[in-house]
Order: C-alpha cells, then structure tokens, then sequence
C-alpha cells in the first residue's frame, strides 16, 4: 500500500511540475514574419508597455506607426506588402528604444544599433548571399605617413582572387558622414552586391577598397586604440583637404600589396554624401589617375572654413580633368535629397566646362536605398 500511494505521489509531482514548466514556456514570438504577399508582420511582447510604435523604413512618410496590443500581452503590426529591399527598424516602447528581441539581423549606423530584414523577389536579391563564388573581405592596416597613424581600411578581393596571377582593376569607395570603413561592406551590402554582379558576368572582377574616410580615426569604433566609445556624425577634419592629401599613400598600399592593375584606364572611384565630396575632389586634385569617378548624392563643397590647397583653382583643376580625359563621370542623387539643389549646381558648373558626365536621378532622398541601388548600376559600367 505504502508503495502503491509513493508511485502516485512520484507521478502526480510529474504532472505537476510539467505543468508548471508549461505554463512558464513562453510561446514562441516570430518578428519580423515576411508573408506571402510580402507584407511584413511585427511582433514584440511588453505586457505592462502603454504604447508600443514601429519605426523604421517601408512605413509611410512619417516612418512610424503604432501598434496594437494582444490579449496575450504581444504588440502587432502589419505592413501593406512592401517591394523588395533591405530595411531597417526598431521599437519605441513607452518612448524608449528596443530592438527586436526576436531578430538577431542587426547593423550599425553611426551610433544607432537597427534589426533589418529582406524581401526577395526584385533588386534585393543583389544584397543576399546567393548560391554565387563569393570574394574574400579583409581588414587591413597601412601605415600613413601624412597623418601619422596606423589606419585600417576594408578591402574586397573577388572570387578566384587566390587561385590566378591576374592583375585587377581597383574601385575605391568611399562612405559619408558618420561611416568608416565598415559602412559600405555592412549596410551597403557591397560584397554580396559584386559576388552576385561578377557571377551574373554584370561587372568585371575587381578589387574594391573602402577606407576610413575620417582621418581623426585610426579606425571604425571599437577597432582601434581609442576602445570602445560612442560614434559621432561629424568628426573633426572631415572636410579639410588632408583625406585627400594622404589619398596616395592608399593607392600605394593596394598597389603594393595586392595585384591591381597601377594604370589610370582600371582605377575607380566613387562615394556616397561626405564619400562622394571626398571622391569629387580627390579626382580633381589628381585629374590624370581614376578613369572613372561616382558621386552618389555627393556634397560638393567643404561644411566650414578650410585653408586647404585641395579646393583651391576649383575649375582650372576641373578643366585639367577634362583635357586629361577619362572614361566615365558618373552623378547620381534622389529627387528629395536635401543635397539635390547644391548637385544641379555642380552639373551647371560642368556644363559650363563642356564636362561630359552621365547623370540618374531617382526617387526617395538622402538613404541607404538608394546608395545600394547606385552602386548597382555603377560597378556594371566599370572597366
């Protein structure tokens, strides 16, 4: 008898304590959920949260919205079906930001951390990883002489880059305003977008170099000696002419250390705002080195005073360019831009020079989207 009530005793502490382990299982939160339509629905739980707003790209002009609040204590909202892109999002939860619990995509923009998600089916499928020979991404480190620093540059050597001798054209690229060296490989998707270029034979096979834009750092934050501390947009001598005076001493470190073709007709340059200021000038200052030059919604002149001999005989350097010749000068902005009027006055200045360029205007502004889109259609037309 005393056995027979032990054995039930044993079996009901089981049923007890799988009940218990139940009901503190939560249930399983899928956020962010791509549906069949490609609307996209979010998901986080903030049972006591009084209000609960999505934030992020894909929603409206205002970019939030709020969301509604289940029995279950889950906050929910779904999008109309959204075109496919790479966006980025976040929660304000009662007025404080959180990122999605349940999405571990994440990327850095200056010092903002944002989940992001990817809808297929359309030019998105640029910026996956496809079944594709992927290239190799490095960081490395060059000496600079100019500014008397270490300095660390990401660099992208394409697929078969180990296996051949061949020697490869270079584009460099440059990133904006609050970037480094890691912008263009992690929001930008460069890699995934000239695997899948060179793959689809789009574009050449190219080495492409994304420095370090801010000659202040050693490198992006928490890479360096200076540790770990919290980024900022507009760094000291961002615009000063002394990124493009140590511009060379990358060249030489790239042609150096890797196999790039040293002839001007396989040198690139492009960049995005601050990148596209940087590679507007660096191309001047040295008008017989890059046969091809991208300004991706650029900022033309300096923000602030500058005694630099860099933006000095602004159009005899441009004249020079000119008569030197080149291959392709390459002017992209969004019809929105808040730089969009200072870039339709760049373009009078060329036309005033007879300065032959190629110039696309999309929609939408100052974004990644579109940034993403230009070098797209920008690599294909290299080399």
């Amino acid at each position: 008898m005393k056995h027979l009530l032990f054995l039930l005793f044993i079996s009901f502490s089981n049923v007890c304590a799988q009940q218990s382990l139940d009901s503190g299982r939560s249930k399983e939160i899928r956020s962010p959920e791509i549906n069949a339509d490609n609307s996209v629905t979010f998901r986080v739980k903030a049972p006591n949260a009084l209000k609960v707003v999505l934030q992020g790209d894909g929603l409206g002009a205002k970019g939030n919205v709020e969301m509604m609040k289940g029995e279950d204590g889950v906050w929910s909202y779904k999008t109309e079906t959204l075109t496919s892109d790479l966006y980025s999002y976040s929660f304000l939860v009662d007025g404080v930001k959180l990122n999605d619990p349940n999405n571990v995509h994440q990327v850095r923009d200056v010092a903002t951390i944002l989940n992001v998600f990817l809808i297929e089916g359309g030019k998105a499928d640029l910026y996956k990883v496809n079944n594709v020979p992927h290239g190799t991404i490095a960081k490395r480190w060059y000496n600079s002489k100019i500014l008397g620093k270490e300095r660390r540059l990401t660099i992208y050597t394409p697929a078969g880059y180990e296996q051949t001798k061949n020697k490869y054209p270079v584009l460099y690229l440059m990133h904006g305003m609050g970037g480094d060296e890691e912008a263009w490989s992690a929001l930008g998707r460069a890699a995934q977008i000239l695997d899948n270029l060179i793959a689809q034979g789009k574009a050449k096979p190219m080495i492409l170099v994304m420095p370090n834009g801010n000659i202040s750092q050693q490198a992006a934050p928490g890479e360096s000696t200076d540790g770990f501390y919290k980024p900022t947009m507009q760094l000291p001598n961002t615009m000063d002419g002394r990124m493009e005076e140590s511009f060379p001493e990358v060249i030489k470190f790239v042609e150096t250390n890797y196999r790039a073709d040293a002839t001007k007709a396989k040198r690139a340059i492009a960049g995005l705002s601050m990148g596209g200021f940087h590679s507007l000038h660096i191309s001047r200052f040295y008008p017989n080195t890059f046969a091809y030059v991208g300004l991706f919604s650029p900022a033309i002149m300096p923000f602030g005073k500058t005694t630099s001999a860099v933006y000095e005989n602004f159009d005899t350097s441009l004249q020079k360019q000119k008569d030197n010749g080149y291959n392709l000068y390459w002017i992209a902005i969004g019809k929105t831009d808040f730089l969009y009027k200072s870039v339709a006055d760049y373009r009078k200045k060329l036309d005033a020079l007879g300065m032959k360029y190629t110039y696309v205007e999309s929609e939408g502004g100052h974004v990644w989207s579109n940034w993403r889109d230009y070098l797209a259609a920008y690599a294909p037309l290299l080399f």
